[in-house]
């Protein structure tokens, strides 16, 4: 591969990109972003704690807004050191190379369901389980969508279909974001063997014409029928969110009461300078939460370092599509450790506490109760059957004329999937108060809502 193709700012749909004073192609793409309804309605989704009720606890949109401050900044130094090396075309800025690392973390949760990976599941749980008679309504391809629902994949929907331009491109990223986006550049069915991390992929079968688009126009190596190799920037984008989970998980623990000064430290103190500063402010009277606040910049410097490193070090191999492993996992050893110790600490402690095991429970619940009616409803109207005021009105509420214009034209089996797809864009919009509220008015128990 070659920076001049993997960087290439024309849109989705071959449309030409506009430079204009002071904003760039990129630059563009993170504003989109940013004005979205589906980045607004992070504000309301679980991160770690679902519901919670502190408000020093992060939430998805929070999370999102520091990966994309370390993303930036891991692009914008390794654009510096590519171009001291002569590496990069005359054309492109390092900056470049920070706005659509950027604009990839912005949305690289975009798509999570309420209640996070808990979503994920429960939907996945609904259709193995109540929604097979659905799932035996479509094609192998199709099913493993639903029965492996991911949110990365519906995050690239989001972006390329349901955003702004509904049908139609949606958002109109450049392809350069779009393909730095591509976590798992694969579809659903090529998921159980593509990864170290089965069943994780990146577009569903509805927006495999995209997906192709976008991997064809950046120039991604394919490796088998349907397998592609990452964007390099996506081990950035990758690395990024990591390195946030690693500190902040840790951060939110001990506002939460979950760990204990000591343990966190001992944890990080290999990331650590060994200056007199970081010494007094360990041996001072500021309170635990406060002391991992003020390191938490000196450690995050000390993981873009080892990041920015790995990535000049195994250049050649990102470019032929050949690296293995994610990013950390070439970091230097003190930096890739204390990431992952941080993970199985916060998996431990954090995301085992009894609060978060009761309400991941109850958000089975809330989903189920939810696709009960909107997926019934959806069928119905896709296969346009007697009809039922029940299903009338969920389709009512969904919003009748957000299904695909075609749809009528379509083959039965195809107009099924896609009304449930569109059912599931509505579900995996909502955020966690909204689910809650409306399980309980589809059973008839919510309170009214002005």
């Amino acid at each position: 591969m070659d920076w001049h193709q993997l960087l290439n700012k024309a849109r989705l749909g071959g449309r030409t990109a506009k430079d204009e004073s002071g904003r760039t192609a990129f630059l563009r793409d993170h504003d989109k972003i940013i004005f979205s309804g589906a980045f607004r309605r992070l504000a309301r989704k679980t991160q770690v704690h679902p519901l919670a009720t502190n408000d020093h606890v992060h939430n998805r949109l929070t999370h999102s807004l520091e990966v994309s401050c370390v993303g930036r900044t891991l692009g914008i130094r390794v654009g510096e050191r590519l171009q001291q090396r002569q590496l990069l075309p005359d054309t492109v800025s390092a900056t470049d190379f920070g706005d659509i690392v950027q604009s990839a973390c912005l949305a690289h949760d975009i798509g999570n369901p309420p209640f996070g990976h808990t979503g994920e599941r429960a939907i996945r749980a609904w259709f193995q389980e109540r929604g097979q008679r659905f799932l035996d309504m479509l094609p192998a391809h199709q099913q493993s969508d639903l029965t492996f629902f991911e949110g990365n994949a519906q995050g690239f929907r989001i972006i390329t279909k349901s955003e702004y331009h509904q049908y139609d491109g949606g958002m109109r990223l450049t392809y350069a974001t779009l393909a730095t986006f591509l976590k798992y550049p694969w579809l659903s069915a090529d998921a159980g063997s593509a990864s170290s991390k089965p069943g994780k992929y990146s577009a569903f079968v509805s927006e495999a014409e995209a997906f192709r688009e976008v991997a064809h126009a950046i120039g991604l190596l394919e490796h088998s029928p349907g397998h592609f190799c990452r964007h390099p920037l996506a081990y950035l984008m990758e690395a990024a969110d990591d390195f946030c989970y690693a500190i902040i998980d840790l951060e939110d623990g001990l506002e939460m009461d979950l760990l204990h000064w000591d343990e966190v430290y001992a944890l990080l103190q290999p990331a650590l300078p060994d200056s007199e500063e970081v010494r007094e402010l360990i041996h001072s009277d500021i309170r635990d939460g406060r002391k991992a606040a003020l390191l938490r910049g000196k450690i995050i410097e000390r993981f873009i370092e080892a990041g920015v490193e790995a990535f000049v070090a195994n250049h050649e191999r990102l470019l032929q599509g050949r690296m293995e492993g994610d990013l950390i996992s070439h970091c230097e050893p003190a930096v890739r450790d204390v990431v992952e110790n941080a993970k199985q600490l916060s998996r431990s402690k954090v995301f085992e506490h009894p609060r978060k095991i009761e309400l991941e429970i109850g958000a089975f619940e809330v989903m189920g109760a939810l696709l009960d009616g909107l997926i019934e409803a959806a069928v119905s109207h896709a296969c346009n059957s007697t009809k039922n005021y029940r299903h009338e009105r969920i389709i009512d509420l969904i919003g009748r004329h957000s299904f695909p214009e075609n749809l009528a034209q379509l083959p039965e089996q195809e107009r099924i999937y896609q009304c449930i797809m569109r059912a599931l864009d509505f579900l995996a919009g909502m955020t966690d108060n909204y689910a809650t509220y409306l399980a309980k008015q589809f059973s008839g128990m919510a309170e009214t809502r002005y």
